[in-house]
C-alpha cells in the first residue's frame, strides 16, 4: 500500500479507491479528474540517472485517475408546469476516463495539489491526450 491507494498486479500496476481509503472523502467537481503521477524512471534507455526534479518539468505527464468528476452539466430548459412533478434538474454527459485508468495529460493544463502528503494533479478532461484502460478491470 503505497499512501492511501492499492496497486493491483497486472499487466501495469493500476490505483483503485478502497473502502478504508481516505480519499473517498474528495468529491471531484465537473469534467475534472483527480490523478496521481506514475513513478518516474530514473534511469533513461541509455543507461543515464536523472535527477527526480527532471522527469517533472516535462509538458507531458502520466498517471492513474484516482477519482472522476460527474461530467459536463447538460442545460436544462425552464418549464414552470405547475402539472409536472419534480424530478432531477441537473443532468450529466459523461467523462471518457475512469478509475483506473492510465491517463497521458499536459501538464499545462493540470493544477498540482497536495493531499495528505502525497502529489497529485487535478486536470480537466480537456487536457487529457490519451488514455488506457484495462479491459479486464471493468
Amino acid at each position: 500500500m503505497i499512501g492511501d491507494a492499492v496497486f493491483l498486479q497486472g499487466k501495469y500496476d493500476r490505483m483503485h479507491i478502497t473502502p478504508d481509503n481516505k480519499l473517498k472523502k474528495l468529491i471531484v467537481i465537473g469534467d475534472r479528474l483527480l490523478i496521481k503521477p506514475a513513478q518516474a524512471n530514473e534511469r533513461t534507455a541509455s543507461g543515464l540517472y536523472l535527477p527526480p526534479g527532471v522527469q517533472e518539468k516535462e509538458k507531458v505527464q502520466q498517471g492513474y485517475v484516482i477519482k472522476a468528476g460527474p461530467g459536463y452539466a447538460i442545460p436544462v430548459p425552464v418549464e414552470d408546469e405547475p402539472w409536472k412533478g419534480e424530478e432531477e434538474k441537473i443532468k450529466y454527459v459523461p467523462l471518457q476516463a475512469k478509475e483506473g485508468d492510465l491517463a497521458i495529460f499536459l501538464l499545462s493544463g493540470a493544477t498540482e495539489v497536495m493531499y495528505e502528503g502525497d502529489k497529485y494533479f487535478i486536470v480537466p478532461q480537456s487536457a487529457i491526450l490519451m488514455l488506457e484502460r484495462e479491459d479486464d478491470l471493468y
